[in-house]
């Protein structure tokens, strides 16, 4: 059995490793997309602008992931200061 400091820990890294997972993954979901277009759909005629259009989206998806999970697990403080 863990002990509950042991088991917060384990808790965290799980947490922040889905983060990073999911911004590394999305950054390479855009970019695979971006290169697939530019060479399977049209052949090489668009290189390399759906690339770097992926790529911006990927970047662009895998920031508002991170930012999600900031603003989710942001502390309610601004409610008990307006109280005061």
């Amino acid at each position: 059995m863990m002990s509950g400091m042991r088991k917060e820990l384990v808790q965290l890294m799980a947490h922040y490793g889905h983060v990073g997972f999911t911004f590394v993954a999305s950054i390479f979901i855009g970019l695979g997309g971006g290169i697939y277009l530019d060479q399977k759909v049209f052949d090489g005629r668009t290189a390399p602008w759906f690339t770097f259009i992926g790529l911006a989206f990927g970047i662009a998806a895998g920031f508002k992931t991170l930012l999600d999970v900031l603003w989710k697990n942001q502390p309610k403080d601004k409610d008990d200061k307006t109280d005061d």
